[in-house]
């Protein structure tokens, strides 16, 4: 198992770095100030700053490990780049065209969409022009079983018809969010995981209704998220993706490569969050002596380094297996780093928000935006325990038939 990086990779991580200090983190205060400025959902203008400076120094699509689409990067390759970007999440993703949900979509489009579907969707997707939005979740069911979800697509003729509803529709409120892959029932009495299908639903499409924007923990995402109304929505049949019945085909090659790159953001966020406590508490004194002092206060940065480390040597193992293995052969690793990421984004933060005191749970800094991003990765793309349920399967499975343990004995 080799983690080592490549030539290509290290200078990467350099021109990342470089676009870090010089661009992004100087535009975190104009990027607040800007929304703060302009509506909810309106897209401050120095992001389109950055993309086009992102393009110029060649960093674009870098998760894509298609040469035809994308920078053509391996998983590990991409590893430290996509954690580079977590240390400012809400605009660093972006600004390379790496943001979720769009990138989950470009691989979707990129792996089964039709010459046609690429041309009209994908391109633009590549190009930073669009925004989209991916309808998986169901406010009416319990999506951690995602064979719960109601909407129903159903043939007629040459159109598919779409009735449903689904939330947490990430991005649909970005006024260039153009179209949704929306997953749905085509076959109600088929086998479990042979009924639903994925379709592109264009935003524009007479039934669809965005019916509101929900905040997480209060907060309102730039991009939001929407929860939208299917009513009689009429596409054409060329808008399926893949074959019919073969949407949790499609959603497993899509959710695989997406989880990790959360929980490699995840990982940057962690540092992020570690810099802010450690400067916080080596410039504060409290009852005479500086907070850096008080035993405690080191466990947490302690904690803090060894829980970092952990978590991305876990990442890193998950990325080489999917490089050198496949997707499917790191089902188990992905689910674990999805468990683990997320738990140490929010645990990191939430030391780094003690930490800070009062000013910790304010706007005056990103913490408690921080950590309702890290508390929401531990239900977005599956919930913890679905996950945890995923590793012990493969355990159990991967015991049957081994030789019982030997009882030992303490005499």
């Amino acid at each position: 198992m080799d983690f080592a990086h490549s030539e290509r990779a290290l200078e990467m991580q350099q021109r990342v770095q470089a676009f870090m200090d010089e661009r992004v983190y100087p535009a975190e205060e104009v990027y607040a100030r800007q929304r703060r400025e302009g509506g909810v959902h309106d897209l401050p203008p120095v992001i389109e700053d950055l993309k086009t400076e992102a393009r110029a120094r060649g960093l674009w699509n870098l998760f894509l490990p298609d040469e035809r689409w994308g920078a053509g990067l391996t998983n590990l390759e991409y590893a430290p780049l996509a954690e580079l970007t977590g240390r400012s999440i809400e605009i660093a993703p972006e600004a390379l065209n790496c943001a979720a949900p769009d990138t989950g979509n470009m691989e979707v489009l990129a792996m089964f969409g039709t010459p046609e579907q690429q041309e009209r969707w994908l391109v633009p997707l590549l190009e930073g022009e669009i925004r989209s939005s991916f309808g998986m979740t169901e406010p009416d069911v319990a999506s951690s079983d995602a064979t719960n979800m109601a909407t129903r697509i159903e043939r007629d003729g040459d159109e598919y018809v779409i009735n449903g509803r689904k939330w947490w529709s990430s991005g649909a409120m970005d006024a260039r969010c153009k179209v949704s892959i929306v997953m749905g029932v085509t076959n109600p009495e088929g086998p479990r995981y042979a009924r639903h299908s994925m379709i592109l639903v264009p935003l524009d499409s007479p039934g669809v209704t965005i019916e509101r924007d929900l905040t997480v923990f209060g907060y309102h995402d730039q991009h939001g998220h929407a929860e939208i109304s299917y009513d009689g929505v009429r596409v054409p049949a060329a808008n399926l993706i893949g074959q019919e019945g073969a949407g949790f085909q499609v959603a497993q090659a899509r959710l695989g490569p997406g989880r990790i790159h959360h929980c490699m953001r995840m990982i940057g966020l962690s540092e992020r969050a570690l810099e802010l406590m450690v400067d916080r508490v080596r410039s504060r004194t409290a009852f005479g002596k500086p907070i850096a002092s008080q035993g405690v206060v080191r466990e947490w940065i302690a904690e803090s380094r060894i829980e970092i480390e952990q978590a991305r040597l876990l990442v890193l193992k998950a990325a080489w297996i999917m490089d050198t293995a496949g997707n499917k052969h790191a089902q188990s690793e992905i689910a674990a780093i999805k468990v683990i990421a997320a738990r140490l984004a929010c645990r990191v933060t939430d030391r780094a928000i003690q930490a800070f005191g009062g000013a910790g749970v304010s706007g005056d800094f990103p913490l408690a935006a921080m950590y309702a991003g890290a508390r929401t990765l531990r239900l977005a793309d599956g919930p913890d325990e679905v996950h945890l349920r995923a590793v012990a399967r493969y355990e159990l499975a991967r015991r049957e038939g081994a030789p019982a343990p030997v009882p030992r004995h303490l005499g």
